[in-house]
């Protein structure tokens, strides 16, 4: 597999390919693509309505600061209506095109972070510095830190990696080792989340074969426009929350090259259940029904729902808003 692919098709497309290989990060429009404000009739968030602050997490070279935002911070311990804590992808791509999901979801806490390396967060230089399992125990410190007790998780791309390896580490602990401040998942969402990056991978270069195939005399920055419309985000233009994101991503640790290899295993015999899950991804999203599906076969609990969003790419969330942010508060508010 090519590791190099020209600016302009790794500029347009969700998968460009950048030195460590394929990206999940949002791609920067090339020249003949239009940007737009709000995704789908979405309105940005209002900062009076958000709580914005840092919280501090460890590496060997000292301390570095995560970016965090809440939004209905008086929510965040409500008994009714727990909050949604929000995972974002890339690796190293920032929250920013999340944020509409405090639009569609309502009432609830959503809390926001730009994980090391991208957004508002720190972005130390020394690749050694970020590993999935680094993310995780900087979850757990973010948690614990912002009070919060009872929550749902959501992971999109690979923050639902992120969140898959998070639950996975707390279902291994022994339960008398388990920190007494720990706090409560009550349910995982994970949205175009892909069980492996290999198959992601050979997805897409399958998808841009075909693509190829039926334009051969599109160049390579139109193959890119159109891998985007077709199964990144299917809007005629780029939603302004995406361009925005790409803007902010980080550049040390991104790309499937930074998680080369990984394949989502179950939990060791003995582990403790998982909570419930629903899986999700667009119906022309590059993330495959295949990887979505062994997510049944990997999380530790019996209920394991799957959803596709008709006429949807990698980001229902932008596309179809209103029925996505449906699907999340339905999901969520059984396991309140």
């Amino acid at each position: 597999m090519r590791t190099t692919i020209t600016a302009a098709l790794s500029a347009a497309v969700l998968l460009g390919r950048c030195r460590d290989g394929l990206s999940f990060a949002p791609p920067r429009p090339s020249a003949g693509v239009r940007t737009r404000g709000p995704a789908n009739g979405v309105v940005s968030l209002d900062a009076e309505k958000a709580r914005e602050g840092t919280v501090m997490v460890t590496r060997s070279d000292g301390e570095h600061e995560l970016a965090y935002r809440i939004v209905r911070p008086m929510n965040l311990s409500s008994a009714q209506a727990a909050p949604i804590v929000a995972l974002h992808g890339g690796p190293s791509v920032p929250s920013d095109y999340l944020y509409p999901l405090g639009d569609v979801v309502p009432y609830r806490s959503i809390v926001f972070y730009d994980q090391l390396g991208c957004g508002k967060s720190d972005k130390p230089d020394d690749a050694s510095l970020y590993s999935t399992a680094h993310s995780v125990d900087d979850l757990r410190v973010l948690l614990r830190k912002i009070g919060v007790r009872r929550f749902h998780l959501y992971g999109q791309s690979y923050g639902g990696i992120l969140g898959y390896e998070y639950l996975k580490r707390l279902s291994e602990e022994e339960e008398e080792d388990e920190p007494k401040d720990e706090p409560k998942c009550l349910s995982l969402i994970l949205s175009s989340a892909p069980t492996s990056v290999s198959e992601v991978e050979e997805n897409y270069t399958r998808l841009l074969g075909e693509l190829k195939s039926s334009n051969p005399d599109a160049t390579e920055e139109q193959l890119g426009d159109l891998f985007r419309v077709t199964h990144q985000c299917r809007l005629p233009v780029m939603p302004e929350p995406l361009v925005r994101a790409y803007e902010k991503a980080g550049t040390v640790w991104r790309g499937t090259g930074a998680i080369s290899g990984y394949e989502a295993a179950p939990p060791k015999e003995g582990a403790r259940r998982m909570p419930s899950a629903l899986t999700m991804r667009g119906e022309h999203d590059f993330i495959s029904e295949w990887s979505l599906g062994r997510w049944g076969d990997v999380l530790n609990t019996p209920f394991v729902r799957r959803r596709t969003m008709e006429g949807c790419g990698h980001h229902p969330l932008l596309e179809d808003g209103a029925t996505y942010g449906e699907i999340i508060e339905s999901y969520v508010s059984e396991y309140d």
